[in-house]
């Protein structure tokens, strides 16, 4: 075979050998590329400019994240603040501004939020009725690197536990995105929980602050139903739903977004007929959805509920966010295990229970 075979340009025919040259795709084929994943805290930072730009009510307060683009807030003048990390302050500026008239939104991580500017968020924003949304970034064990200082493990049950602050929790960017729009016109204060990393879209349909969804219905009533919020939680929740529906088990997935105001509706019907609910956070059990949810069986329809969510314990052990998931039991297999012990009637599970296994 001659050098020139060797080197054959794709519009020319083939030799008789092929070509040492990998063959070319028909461009009349062209195959669709799967959507990456995305991160809700970048979605929420390229958004709220374009949000601003539309309502001259917005302001964006931020407590020095390094999240936004000061350049994206150029034809915005005099409205992106950067408090530094002074988040009492943070907090205090937002309820000022609010007073006046504005809608502020404040960025802060979820660990100081709940914690550090919490006196502020009672008193000065919830306690007046102001519109300050609080979106809150790294929930959870998103900033599992950093340690307990920087884990948001009590952040739900505090901020569910203020009268008339709504609390929301998307499961994905796409949802972040939903969220962040429809809290600019909601009345009251509003807290966002988002993450930290991309994560995969989870589906669902159309996303409605107050309206858990359906991410795994029945035409009938399930054998069990996993109730879940969070990115992490709700994959956690899905993935657990494909492993039981293969071993005949019919799981409904409820992804319960807004902890406040509850859908109350949605979580007794999920649970009706069921052995039970489990239910999935990235959370302490005490005081978050898996509260949420028994407080609200116990006084509309009692039923079992098995929590799988973060042991009565500090992740002392830096890692990253998947590797404590795991370490601690926030897993698929931990509510495959839940699943199966409320049908076999099995009593395993409780906040204060140490044995994950049984969780």
């Amino acid at each position: 075979m001659t050098e020139q075979s060797l080197h054959t340009r794709p519009d020319e025919p083939h030799p008789a050998k092929p070509s040492t040259k990998p063959a070319t795709k028909s461009p009349s084929k062209p195959q669709a590329k799967p959507l990456p994943a995305r991160s809700a805290r970048e979605v929420y930072s390229a958004l709220l400019p374009e949000l601003m730009l539309a309502d001259e009510r917005l302001y964006c307060l931020d407590s020095d994240t390094g999240l936004f683009d000061v350049d994206a807030f150029a034809a915005v003048p005099g409205r992106y603040l950067n408090l530094g990390i002074a988040e009492q302050s943070l907090m205090g500026t937002a309820a000022g501004l609010a007073a006046s008239g504005k809608t502020p939104f404040v960025t802060t991580m979820a660990a100081f939020a709940a914690t550090r500017a919490l006196e502020a968020i009672k008193i000065d924003i919830v306690y007046n009725a102001l519109p300050v949304r609080i979106v809150a970034t790294h929930g959870g064990l998103a900033a599992g690197h950093l340690g307990p200082t920087h884990h948001a493990l009590e952040d739900l049950a505090v901020m569910r536990a203020l009268p008339g602050l709504t609390v929301v929790v998307p499961a994905d960017a796409a949802q972040a995105e939903a969220a962040i729009r429809q809290s600019a016109a909601l009345p009251g204060p509003v807290y966002v929980r988002l993450g930290r990393k991309a994560t995969p879209d989870v589906g669902g349909g159309a996303f409605e602050i107050g309206r858990a969804q359906w991410l795994r219905p029945a035409a009938r009533p399930g054998d069990v139903a996993i109730i879940a919020c969070g990115p992490h939680p709700v994959l956690a929740a899905l993935r657990a739903a494909d492993r039981l529906k293969a071993r005949g088990v019919r799981a409904i997935v409820l992804n319960l977004h807004t902890l406040r105001p509850l859908d109350v509706d949605a979580v007794v019907a999920a649970v009706a007929g069921t052995a039970g609910a489990v239910t999935v956070e990235e959370h302490w059990r005490s005081g978050g959805l898996g509260g949420a949810v028994a407080e609200t069986l116990a006084e509309h329809a009692p039923a079992r509920v098995l929590r799988v969510g973060m042991p009565d314990v500090f992740a002392r052990r830096a890692g990253g966010q998947d590797d404590l998931l795991d370490r601690h039991g926030i897993t698929a297999d931990a509510v495959v295990t839940a699943a199966i012990n409320l049908i076999t009637g099995f009593p395993g599970g409780g906040t204060d229970d140490p044995d994950l296994s049984r969780v």
